[in-house]
């Protein structure tokens, strides 16, 4: 018990120390001596501790982790223990050697230290050692962690995951209510404010968009996540929630629309993706405008224009982004229809014409409200299958799809839908705006009649050539989840299905959904 109770007054020594603080502003404030209580702080004579390997840190944020006090010691040397107060807002660090300390001390002096943007104040404590009997097991582990990388040089998964938040130049982003597209070169233009960006890997997952992104340092990767954690890219939507990843470096394959490796200009594009051009790249990399001051937001119609000249689609012109013109090839000719490119494309826009092209039946333009739909449309089915058939979706040149000339019949392939009453996105405000998710095979039902049955739903979307996994109605039975056993089943059901009279001119209405069953 006799190293408990010497922790526990080194506690309460610490707390008295706080109270003996004359000068707040100094890296180095001077104390007077162990043995004065706080009435000593109105006395002018006072003495600074003398050099120590155990040093006091305070005014610490609150929500300051373990790991991040290690981190401030870590370049001067080993950290051997560490006690934190956290009511206090204080920790003890105690460094290998008494050098390691002055050298951190002096540092400090200089350099004013900070804690997730909050400067902190350190000095040389009394205590010449800390106790570890009363430490719990995790501040045990980080330290052995700590330990470990110092010594060998090549961590661990597990010292990587304990680390993480002290030494990773990795990010992990997650973009929450993205209703504009986020590409890799918009992430690439916000990081590359606070640091060298070296890789980025995109990818969904749980239907959110997330990427990895690694910078050069981890000190870089910390300043990005305190200054853009919670921010939104565009106005009010597409908000970046940013952790550190347990990865300390990503391995990227490709460079393409998905991953980047920036060191590695020379990696192949692979997998049929889309490679970048060197020109396009160089261009965008000198646009300047793409965000405006933190906190803040992208003006939404200059960043989708960007974003695509970023992905080596479109050349930044002066038209760049005004067209809200898809055009979609490898399209199964057999089965298309203006109808069914209308509804599944209508999921994350309000579609004014399509035409298949007369002459090019896998091909067909569709017409936008605007280019920030055609932007987000591109974005989410680009890659998709279709009747059995890998889409592929980009920008066109052209600026609007035309109508076939009056008396001339194109055989049906050319259709306009400016008047349709299906359009999800007309009402201003409408909460279709908050409900668009990437595709999934999780399909999101509503506007359900009350005497219809799961039975009735699972024979219904069966019959559209899939297989229902799992089926859940909402607690008003006017809505439902239905899981297909694919993505692509779940495209075929809601095209077939979308706006299905289920009886007494009620029609289902069926989305893409973020949940799974």
């Amino acid at each position: 018990m006799d190293g408990i109770s010497d922790v526990a007054v080194g506690v309460k020594r610490g707390s008295d120390e706080m109270s003996m603080y004359n000068s707040p502003n100094s890296g180095m404030s001077s104390i007077s001596d162990g043995a004065s209580n706080g009435s000593d702080n109105k006395k002018p004579r006072v003495e600074a501790a003398p050099p120590s390997r155990v040093l006091h840190i305070r005014k610490l944020p609150s929500e300051a982790s373990e790991t991040e006090v290690i981190a401030l010691g870590l370049p001067f040397g080993k950290v051997t223990n560490i006690l934190t107060l956290k009511g206090k807002n204080q920790a003890f660090l105690e460094m290998g050697t008494e050098e390691a300390a002055i050298t951190m001390v002096n540092y400090y002096n200089t350099v004013n230290p900070h804690v997730r943007n909050v400067p902190v104040f350190i000095q040389y404590s009394n205590h010449k050692e800390l106790k570890t009997d009363a430490l719990n097991q995790r501040t045990q582990a980080v330290l052995q962690a700590v330990s470990a990388v110092q010594s060998s040089g090549s961590p661990s998964s597990d010292v990587q995951e304990v680390l993480a938040a002290a030494s990773s130049p990795v990010l992990r982003i997650i973009i929450d209510n993205m209703f504009y597209p986020v590409t890799l070169d918009v992430l690439q233009q916000i990081f590359s404010k606070f640091g060298t960006v070296m890789k980025i890997i995109t990818f969904t997952k749980n239907n959110q968009f997330q990427a990895l992104l690694q910078f050069s340092d981890p000190s870089n990767a910390n300043q990005a996540k305190l200054a853009l954690d919670g921010q939104n890219i565009y106005n009010s939507c597409c908000t970046l929630r940013i952790d550190f990843s347990k990865l300390v470096n990503l391995n990227v394959k490709y460079n393409n629309d998905k991953s980047r490796d920036y060191t590695r200009p020379d990696l192949p594009a692979g997998d049929g993706q889309p490679s970048i051009d060197p020109a396009v790249a160089a261009a965008f990399s000198k646009e300047n405008s793409l965000l405006g001051k933190i906190p803040g937001a992208l003006n939404p119609l200059s960043a989708a224009a960007a974003a695509a000249a970023a992905a080596g689609r479109v050349a930044l012109a002066g038209q760049t982004g005004s067209s809200g013109v898809l055009l979609v090839s490898n399209l199964n000719e057999e089965m298309v229809t203006p109808q069914s490119l209308f509804t599944l494309f209508g999921v994350y826009g309000d579609v004014q014409r399509v035409k298949i092209l007369y002459n090019k039946k896998d091909s067909a333009l569709i017409q936008m409200s605007d280019a920030n739909q055609a932007q987000l449309a591109m974005s989410h089915l680009n890659g998709q299958k279709m009747y059995g058939k890998i889409i592929r979706v980009t920008l066109s040149k052209h600026q609007t799809v035309a109508l076939p000339r009056d008396g001339l019949d194109d055989q049906g392939l050319t259709k306009d839908f400016a008047n349709s009453p299906l359009h999800r996105f007309k009402k201003p405000g409408s909460k279709n705006f908050q409900n668009i998710f990437p595709p999934s095979a999780t399909l999101h039902l509503s506007n359900i009649p009350q005497d219809v049955t799961e039975d009735d739903l699972r024979l219904l979307f069966s019959n559209s050539g899939g297989t229902v996994k799992a089926f859940k109605f909402f607690q008003d039975r006017k809505m439902a989840l239905i899981q297909m056993s694919t993505v692509e089943e779940a495209i075929q059901a809601l095209i077939d299905l979308h706006n299905c009279n289920m009886g007494g001119n009620q029609h289902l209405r069926v989305s893409f959904s973020k949940s799974t069953i």
